[in-house]
C-alpha cells in the first residue's frame, strides 16, 4: 500500500513561528485536500520586521515550534516549504519581447520563456543585493495585439509581456535558509508569504473578479492583490498591531502587557474611557488602510476590485477592523476565516501562511503537470495558482 507524502510548511512571523505538517495521499482524489496531521508554534525571538537580527535566537524559535509540530504529528521532517514576508519583500514591474523562432510563426513555450528571459535581463542589473522569489507573466501581445488566453500555438512574429518579478533582500533570504538548515531541515523552496496565505485564504471566485489580501501580522502588513486570477502586486508594509499596542499603552499610560490584553479583548477595559481606546486603535488602523489605498492608487485598482479586501493575520480580530477598512478602502471588506475542518488543528487565520506552504507543496509534482517545469522556468506562481480552489 502506497504511503502518504509528508509535508511542512515553515512560517517565520514576527509575532510567532508556525509549523504545519500535513499527509498527501499518493493518489489523490478530484479537489481533495491534504490533511493537517501535526502544528506546533513558537515565540518569535531574533526579528525585526520580518528579517533576522539574531540568528541563535531565531533557530531557538524554529526548532521548538518544529519538535512540537513533529511530536503532534509523529514524524520527523527533513524538508520543508519556508515563507518569507519581511520589509524587503518587493515588486519589480518589466517589458520583454522576443521574435519567434518557428518558420510557420507558431508561438512555443521556448518563445515565452525567452520572452520572461528578456523581460528578468532588463531590470537584473537595477536589482543589486536582491534576490527575484518569483517571476509572473502579467499579459502577453503578439505583434501589438493583447493575448486573451494562451499565447502558445497563435501565430505572430513578435511577441511581448508584460512581467512582475517579486524580490527579497538577497542577505534576508541567505540568513532564513540557514537559519533552518541550522536545524536540520532541508529547505524546498521559498515562497512570498502572502501568496502563500492565498491558497487558502481567497476562492478562485475572489481571484478572478479582483480582491486585495491583507494580512496584518505584529511588525508587518502585507497585501496581495489579485485580478484575472493572477497576482498583480505584492507589497509590504513596516507597520503592525504591535504600534496598536504601543500606542494604547501609551495613551492609556499602563503596561505593554496589559495594552495587549485589551487589545486582543482579554481584559476588561472598564478602567478606561472606551471613547479614548476607540480613537486610539481608530487612528492607527486608519493609518494602516491609508498606506493600503495609497498602494492600490499608485497601481491604478482603488475602489475597483469587486470581491473587496480580504483581512487576515493576528491583527484581523480587532473589533472594528471590518467597518474601517471598508469606509477607507471603499471596497467590500470581511475577515477571512480558515475552514474550521481538519479537527481543530489549525486555530486561527493566523495560520493561513504555514497552511498554504503545504498547499503548495502538495501541488508541486515533479511529472509533466505543468508545475514542475513552471518552477524550473521560474514561473513559480501562475500555473498552479490558477488550478487550486481552497
Amino acid at each position: 500500500m502506497a504511503q502518504p507524502r509528508v509535508i511542512a510548511g515553515i512560517d517565520i512571523g514576527t509575532y510567532q513561528v508556525k509549523v504545519v505538517i500535513v499527509s498527501v495521499p499518493e493518489k489523490k482524489t478530484d479537489k481533495q485536500l491534504p490533511q493537517i496531521i501535526g502544528t506546533g508554534f513558537a515565540e518569535s525571538r531574533g526579528l525585526r520586521n520580518g528579517y533576522i537580527v539574531n540568528d541563535a535566537d531565531v533557530v531557538r524559535s524554529v526548532r521548538s515550534a518544529v519538535i512540537q509540530a513533529e511530536k503532534a504529528a509523529g514524524v520527523s521532517i527533513r524538508r520543508a516549504y519556508v515563507s518569507i514576508g519581511s520589509v524587503g519583500l518587493d515588486e519589480v514591474f518589466s517589458h520583454g519581447e522576443v521574435i519567434t523562432t518557428r518558420a510557420d510563426s507558431e508561438i512555443t513555450q521556448t518563445d515565452l520563456d525567452k520572452a520572461m528571459q528578456d523581460s528578468e535581463d532588463r531590470i537584473i542589473e537595477n536589482i543589486p543585493n536582491r534576490k527575484i522569489l518569483h517571476a509572473i507573466p502579467l499579459s502577453y501581445a503578439i505583434d501589438g495585439e493583447p493575448v486573451l488566453g494562451r499565447a502558445a500555438g497563435l501565430k505572430g512574429t513578435k511577441l511581448t509581456v508584460e512581467s512582475m518579478f517579486i524580490t527579497t533582500h538577497e542577505q534576508h533570504l541567505n540568513d532564513i535558509v540557514h537559519a533552518i538548515e541550522n536545524i536540520g531541515i532541508i529547505v524546498e523552496d521559498v515562497m512570498a508569504a502572502p501568496l502563500a496565505a492565498s491558497f487558502v485564504m481567497l476562492s478562485k471566485a475572489q481571484k478572478r473578479a479582483g480582491c486585495v489580501l491583507a494580512n496584518i501580522g505584529a511588525e508587518t502588513v502585507s497585501i496581495a492583490v489579485f485580478e484575472n486570477n493572477i497576482p498583480i502586486s505584492v507589497k509590504v508594509f513596516p507597520i503592525g498591531s504591535n504600534d496598536i499596542t504601543n500606542d494604547i499603552a501609551l495613551g492609556l499610560k499602563i503596561p505593554l502587557e496589559e495594552a495587549e490584553k485589551i487589545k486582543r479583548g482579554g481584559m476588561s477595559s472598564a478602567n478606561y474611557s472606551k471613547r479614548k481606546l476607540d480613537e486610539i486603535i481608530t487612528a492607527r488602523l486608519s493609518d494602516i488602510f491609508e498606506l493600503i489605498d495609497a498602494h492600490l492608487k499608485k497601481i491604478k485598482r482603488d475602489g475597483l476590485l469587486p470581491a473587496g479586501v480580504i483581512i487576515t493575520g493576528g491583527g484581523s480580530g480587532i473589533a472594528s477592523i471590518q467597518d474601517l477598512a471598508r469606509a477607507s478602502l471603499r471596497l467590500p471588506s470581511r475577515i477571512a476565516t480558515l475552514d474550521p475542518g481538519q479537527n481543530g488543528k489549525v486555530r486561527d487565520a493566523s495560520w493561513a501562511v504555514a497552511y498554504g506552504l503545504c498547499m503548495w507543496g502538495a501541488n508541486d509534482e515533479q511529472d509533466s503537470s505543468g508545475i514542475g517545469l513552471a518552477r524550473q522556468t521560474k514561473n513559480t506562481v501562475l500555473a498552479w495558482l490558477q488550478q487550486f480552489l481552497p
